[in-house]
Order: structure tokens, then sequence, then C-alpha cells
């Protein structure tokens, strides 16, 4: 079984920063892409950032330049930076990830359960 955790989300003020961090865990047999989407309440889930196992990045319009993502091969983590948050980012974050499952060697995306990131008034 895999799985995908988040940590990090909370509240901040507008202009400020949040790290949101991911670990998978589980019957891995390698992770291909890691990244993150966002969810905002009555809007559709949105793709934010993706890292290949080599090190290629993309983001999407919305986060380039304030959220760069990193990840640690060894440790199967990814992280977002998530600098000078505006009022459009609020949302549920969910982590993702492409992977090979060892068990049934199968190429699966997975996501984790979310963790939510809230701006101040």
């Amino acid at each position: 079984q895999v799985q995908l955790v988040e940590a990090g989300g909370g509240l901040v003020q507008p202009g400020g920063s949040l790290r949101l961090s991911c670990a998978a865990s589980g019957m891995i047999f390698g992770i291909y892409t890691m990244g993150w989407d966002r969810q905002a309440p009555g809007k559709q889930r949105e793709w934010v950032a993706t890292i290949t196992r080599g090190g290629r990045i993309n983001y999407a319009d919305s986060v380039k330049g304030r959220f760069p993502i990193s990840r640690d091969n060894g440790k199967n983590t990814v992280d977002l930076q998530m600098n000078s948050l505006k009022p459009a980012d609020p949302a549920v974050y969910y982590c993702t990830a492409g992977l090979q499952e060892t068990a049934t060697m199968n190429r699966l995306n997975y996501w984790g359960q979310g963790t939510q990131v809230t701006l101040s008034s």
C-alpha cells in the first residue's frame, strides 16, 4: 500500500510564506513525478507544479516565480515553498506522485489527502 502524507498547511497573512511537505511511503518501486495540485472552494482542482525524478520542473503560470518546488529522491519527499501568497492562493493543496508499485509493477497516480492553506484577513 502506498501513502502520500502532506504537512505544513495553515493560516498565513497575505504576502507571507508557507512551506508544504509531502512524504511518500509504502511498497514503491520508483517515483517518476511528484508535484502539487490545489482546489479552492467552488472551483475545480488545478495543477500547481511538478518535478520529475531527474529534476525537470514545470509550474502553472499562476505560481511561477513564487512557489519553488523541490524533491529528495532518496527520501521520496517533495516540498513546495509558497512565497508572496495572494488572495487567489488559498485552497486545499494535494501532493501528487506518479509511481510504480512494487507489488504489481503497475504505474499509477497517487494523491494525498490534502492540507489547507488559508490567508488571514
